[in-house]
C-alpha cells in the first residue's frame, strides 16, 4: 500500500471513529454525571434506604418550573425546609394540566451548588418516569430523599448550609392516536 492511500486510510478511520464518539458523548456523560454527582446530578439510592441521622441540619430549598410549551402549573407543597442529614425525606410537588386535553410531561432536575449533588440522593422521585395528566388533573407527586452524611467530610462540600432541588417540567412528545 503506498503512502498516500495509506493516511488517506487512517484519516477515513480517523473521521469515523470521531463520528463514533459524537453519537457517543451525550450517553456518556449521562452515564458520568450520575456515577459522580458532577454538575448537580443527584445520585439513586440503591435499596432504598436512607443511612441514618447523624444530628447535623442542613437546608433544602424546593423550586419548579415548567416548559412554556407545557400547560401545567406545577409547583412544591414546601419551598423551604431543614432536613437532618442522614435520615429520609418526603417533599411534595403539585402538577395541575391546564389543557383540555390529556398531556405528558417529564421532569429534569439538578441541585445546586452542584458540588452537592453526589451527596443528595434520591430515593423515589415523580422525575424518574413520564407523568401523564388528563384534562383538569390535579396531582401531587412525591420526591423520597436523603443527604448523604458524607457531605460533612468532604472539604468541598463542609460548609454548604442550603442545597436547592430544582425541577423542570417538558412535555413529551406523544405519538399520534388513530382516529
Amino acid at each position: 500500500m503506498s503512502r498516500k492511500a495509506r493516511t488517506a486510510l487512517l484519516m477515513v478511520l480517523l473521521v469515523c471513529g470521531m463520528t463514533g464518539l459524537a453519537f457517543a458523548a451525550v450517553p456518556l456523560y449521562r452515564v458520568f454525571c450520575e456515577a459522580t454527582g458532577f454538575a448537580g446530578t443527584p445520585q439513586r439510592a440503591e435499596g432504598g434506604r436512607a443511612p441514618g441521622t447523624t444530628g447535623h441540619m442542613i437546608s433544602i430549598r424546593f423550586d419548579a418550573n415548567t416548559s412554556p410549551s407545557l400547560p401545567w402549573r406545577f409547583r412544591p407543597v414546601d419551598t423551604h425546609r431543614e432536613v437532618a442529614i442522614g435520615a429520609p425525606n418526603i417533599a411534595l410537588f403539585e402538577a395541575q394540566n391546564l389543557a383540555a386535553r390529556a398531556v405528558t410531561g417529564q421532569a429534569t432536575f439538578n441541585v445546586t451548588p452542584s458540588q452537592a449533588g453526589r451527596y443528595f440522593t434520591k430515593i423515589q422521585c415523580f422525575c424518574f418516569t413520564e407523568q401523564r395528566l388528563a384534562p383538569g388533573q390535579d396531582v401531587q407527586m412525591p420526591v423520597v430523599f436523603y443527604v448523604d452524611p458524607a457531605i460533612l467530610t468532604d472539604p468541598d462540600t463542609r460548609d454548604i448550609s442550603e442545597i436547592t432541588l430544582s425541577y423542570t417540567f417538558y412535555p413529551v412528545d406523544q405519538p399520534a392516536t388513530a382516529r
